[in-house]
């Protein structure tokens, strides 16, 4: 995996680095600049708006009782996108605005849930059982199904004496 990374943070900035060298010898350097600017610009203008409607979508989710895991999903597909559009490049721009194209971002949402649905599992604990056990229960991370459980936590700082109070 290391291997992987690494020719990954190696071989792509080299591979974006040829491109725009490649660009600028047939536009020139000032046309070049100019599109790493203006995709720059239409990037973080376009990754704002889908943003607040992922979080929209987010938060409508949430208020009907759903299990946002699709907008959640889009939300760092969203935010993934935008990391890609600020790096200078033509390969990373193109990743970058084909992820913020709702629906080719819903192709990558797909494969991407299906690999974490297929290699991840939650475990969730509830009440105890017949002999005071706590009850597990194994469960898919995309599961949508109202289970009517809550959880419900409380909060109690520990006291500490002061020392800096007169005795």
């Amino acid at each position: 995996m290391l291997i992987k990374l690494f020719l990954l943070f190696a071989i792509i900035p080299l591979v974006e680095l040829y491109l725009l060298l490649k660009l600028a010898s047939i536009t020139g350097v000032a046309t070049t600049i100019g599109l790493v600017v203006v995709t720059a610009i239409i990037g973080s203008v376009l990754a704002k708006s889908q943003g607040w409607l992922a979080w929209w979508r987010f938060r409508n989710a949430s208020l009907a009782g759903r299990i946002p895991a699709a907008e959640l999903v889009d939300g760092l597909l969203i935010a993934f996108a935008a990391a890609l559009l600020l790096t200078p490049g033509l390969l990373t721009d193109t990743f970058g605005f084909a992820l913020l194209i709702p629906t080719s971002r819903r192709w990558f949402r797909s494969r991407m849930m299906r690999y974490v649905s297929a290699n991840v599992r939650v475990r969730f604990i509830g009440q105890p059982g017949p002999g005071g056990e706590p009850v597990e229960r194994h469960s898919e991370i995309w599961e949508t199904t109202d289970t009517g459980q809550t959880i419900d936590a409380e909060y109690r700082p520990k006291r500490t004496e002061k020392l800096d109070e007169p005795a």
